[in-house]
């Protein structure tokens, strides 16, 4: 990262510089007016990892300055959560003094939330024994003073879990409180006031829908449930086990009962669709009996492969939400020739760098 570029005085404009490219990179779409939701200019990211340095006696978080092409000292981090800003203070001044928990420790990751839950990660270039155990719950207790923290120790082949692996995310949607459960290593949503726009804007897109809603990539049912109210049923795949683990503690969690998780790619379950071929995770599921003329889409960086395109293409309404416009352009080449943008948005979950997180509320032509 340059971490130049990261001024809150120059929020507004790096903004706009995004909306503007964003414009005419869709321009040939005839996309309608953009829909620009900003982040907070600091303090917006609730997960981050930093390298760790042994210097002598004393012991710090590093980053590395592509533009500098070096390693600084950072001490704390404007982009991260409050929490954890707080944390990286209290953790190194109990690191330091303490040989055990810091001999070759290499990386610290936090996993933060609004709701005032923090995940500390530590990893190691060692084995963890029992005294290493030992010292990390005696950590754990003196943190806790302060904090709601767990911790968890990672070292090759091992992972040590001082109690849990993830913490629990409540979030104001649209007038209600959702909980969302979010493990380590699991894919969750940087930036939480981002994520929320984002889930208002696609409750907002399909507010007046009916029938059944299809989504695929559905993570830790992270949209899943936050549109369950606007559908008779919500049917969702997901590939990843510790995400589709939390996608069912979500649906328990917040008493919602017309959703349904299935763990399979978006390619099998487009398989499934054609009738190519079965699977037995899909025994007790009645795919027949779903009228969805809606689907959501929130696929990795590489875009929809072109089967699960031929899937999506199927939808009078699609919810594409995109992690990368060049993906999404490619994409689009297919879908506009049966379906015109009717909303179209940016929202800045990554501030002070080039990504952009973009949705586009898609309709089948007349």
């Amino acid at each position: 990262m340059n971490l130049d570029a990261i001024s809150p005085d120059n929020y507004q404009e790096q903004l706009q510089s995004k909306g503007t490219q964003l414009r005419e990179q869709f321009a040939h779409f005839d996309a309608p007016a953009l829909e620009v939701f900003a982040s907070e200019p600091s303090h917006y990211r609730m997960r981050s990892e930093f390298r760790v340095w042994h210097e002598g006696d004393d012991l710090f978080y590093i980053m590395f300055d592509k533009k500098l092409n070096q390693r600084v000292r950072t001490n704390q981090y404007l982009p991260a959560s409050k929490l954890i800003n707080q944390m990286m203070t209290a953790l190194m001044e109990q690191l330091r003094p303490n040989d055990v928990l810091r001999r070759k420790l290499f990386q610290v990751d936090f996993l933060s939330t609004l709701s005032g839950e923090i995940l500390v990660s530590l990893l190691y270039h060692k084995p963890l024994d029992e005294e290493w155990l030992q010292q990390a719950k005696l950590l754990k207790a003196q943190l806790g003073k302060q904090f709601r923290v767990n911790i968890i120790g990672r070292a090759r082949k091992q992972k040590v879990v001082i109690d849990k692996d993830y913490v629990v995310e409540e979030l104001l949607v649209d007038g209600r409180h959702l909980v969302y459960q979010q493990v380590e290593n699991s894919f969750t949503q940087p930036n939480a006031k981002v994520a929320i726009k984002m889930l208002e804007w696609a409750i907002d897109c399909t507010r007046e829908s009916e029938g059944d809603l299809l989504e695929l990539y559905c993570g830790n049912g992270n949209f899943s449930l936050a549109l369950a109210k606007n559908f008779e049923r919500v049917l969702a795949t997901e590939l990843a086990k510790p995400s589709v683990a939390s996608a069912q503690y979500n649906i328990n969690a917040n008493q919602i009962d017309n959703v349904t998780i299935i763990r399979m790619s978006a390619e099998e379950f487009s398989d499934a669709m054609a009738g190519t071929r079965e699977y037995n995770r899909l025994k007790g599921v009645d795919l027949k009996s779903y009228h969805c003329n809606t689907i959501l889409v929130d696929p990795p960086r590489a875009g929809i492969d072109e089967e699960s395109l031929q899937l999506v293409n199927q939808y009078d309404n699609i919810v594409y939400i995109s992690c990368n416009p060049d993906t999404l352009e490619d994409n689009m080449r297919i879908l506009s020739k049966t379906h015109h943008i009717e909303r179209f948005a940016l929202f800045d979950q990554f501030p002070y760098t080039h990504h952009k997180e973009v949705g586009v509320l898609l309709k089948r032509k007349a």
